[in-house]
């Protein structure tokens, strides 16, 4: 008798230390990716700063202070709509498959849940940013941030519940035909891209753009390429965390997805050099590095289905796209400062539809080629047309475009009261001496 209750004590005590052992497991595993995905979410953060840079760099010297602050308020207002309205819409209950009805204002969440809210939350602010600079210098600072506060509250994440929505139950309509988008090549970077040709349509192109007698294109340099630089290689590094923060765990695959991301950034730069060079274009350095960045965003969607020899072609593709989409929109009469348009939107849509064709396992297949582009048409016609609302109420009413004589002066002065450099701006600071 005694035997047998020494050996259930026994069981009993191996049995606790397993579910301690268990519980401990689960406890670093936990810890191990909060760390994991709150450092994806800085670097992804820290891409603001090379949006900022890039913006910034690719536009007049007397707009760059206004550019700044655009990029700032961005990342500010941003932040708290999404967690008051976008977080809801976006993960909360979904049984209609189009949007969350639960978690707006989120708080007492689960710890998980708290990390998952931080890095969706720079997601949202970089989907927005990619407006500022397609829209620069003739855009009004504080209706730019009204619409800004629309996209990220509602165009945004309405279109991210088709795809990643269902947090809490449910699932978007899109993710259950089975349409794959890692990390965001259409949910973040087309639906900014498309928000973004909407505001240039409204708004118009800057003064001098296009010749008023025969509609020729003038060339208007950026003031700082040293800046474009830095920014590109800040985007770069940030796309780490980006796609790589997008498994959500410190898992194995993240080798895998940020080799695609590095392989398709450098493709991309290539690609843009070979385009320019083949069609006896300048090989410029703002081309350049919009080609690598158009190859970061066209590997965003697969990155985590493909191999890197197909992570090359996309990259490189999106790269080629990026040049030859930015020569349609000039043709066009569409003033893209910063070309946001064709690196974010036409390799977007790319990268998207590539998924199709090079998914590991699945090259070349025809139903899931018809279910990405399905996907990338929604994305256009929500978040083009809904943009397209926003910003023609927000010119019919506030009105969204500088005067001429604002523009003229820069709006960094008109809008702001200063300037980004006042050794070169004389005659605008001395006055208030």
């Amino acid at each position: 008798m005694m035997g047998i209750l020494a050996c259930l004590l026994a069981n009993g005590a191996w049995a606790a230390a397993e579910e301690v052992a268990e519980d401990a497991a689960g406890s670093s595993t936990l810890a191990l990716d909060t760390t994991w995905v709150v450092t994806a979410a800085a670097l992804v953060f820290f891409m603001q700063a090379g949006f900022a840079l890039l913006e910034s760099g690719m536009s007049r010297s007397k707009n760059s202070v206004n550019v700044m602050m655009k990029n700032y308020l961005d990342a500010c207002l941003g932040t708290l709509v999404f967690w008051l309205v976008g977080f809801g819409l976006m993960f909360g209950h979904n049984n209609s498959g189009w949007i969350g009805t639960s978690h707006f204002m989120p708080s007492h969440l689960a710890q998980w849940d708290y990390t998952v809210l931080l890095f969706q939350t720079m997601f949202a602010a970089t989907a927005i940013t990619i407006c500022s600079g397609a829209m620069a210098e003739r855009t009004r600072y504080d209706a730019y941030l009204i619409a800004a506060c629309v996209l990220a509250a509602l165009i945004y994440p309405v279109f991210g519940s088709w795809v990643w929505g269902g947090l809490y139950g449910g699932g978007g309509w899109l993710a259950k035909l089975g349409f794959i988008d890692f990390a965001g090549s259409t949910v973040v970077h087309s639906v900014g891209a498309w928000c973004a040709l909407a505001g240039i349509l409204v708004l118009g192109p800057r003064t001098g753009r296009f010749s008023p007698e025969d509609g020729s294109s003038r060339q208007i340099p950026g003031h700082n390429l040293s800046l474009v630089a830095l920014g590109g290689f800040i985007l770069w590094l940030g796309w780490f965390g980006f796609n790589g923060g997008s498994t959500l765990a410190a898992s194995a695959d993240v080798g895998l997805i940020v080799l695609n991301t590095q392989l398709a950034a450098a493709a991309g730069a290539i690609g843009a050099v070979l385009t320019s060079r083949v069609s006896a274009r300048p090989v410029l350095l703002t081309a350049t590095v919009n080609g690598s960045i158009a190859g970061l965003v066209g590997i965003t969607a697969g990155c985590a289905v493909m191999e890197p020899p197909f992570a090359i072609v996309t990259g490189l593709l999106a790269g080629v796209i990026s040049v030859l989409g930015a020569s349609w929109m000039e043709r066009m009469h569409l003033d893209d400062v910063v070309g946001a348009v064709p690196v974010h939107g036409f390799a977007g849509v790319w990268g998207t539809l590539a998924v199709g064709l090079f998914q590991t396992g699945k090259l070349f297949d025809p139903g899931q080629l018809v279910v990405q582009l399905v996907g990338v048409l929604a994305a256009f016609v929500w978040a083009f047309f809904g943009a397209l609302l926003v910003f023609f109420l927000i010119h019919k009413t506030m009105g969204l475009r500088v005067s001429t004589g604002e523009e003229q002066q820069g709006l960094d002065f008109s809008e702001h009261d200063e300037v980004g450099y006042p050794e070169f701006h004389k005659d605008q600071t001395w006055h208030r001496l």
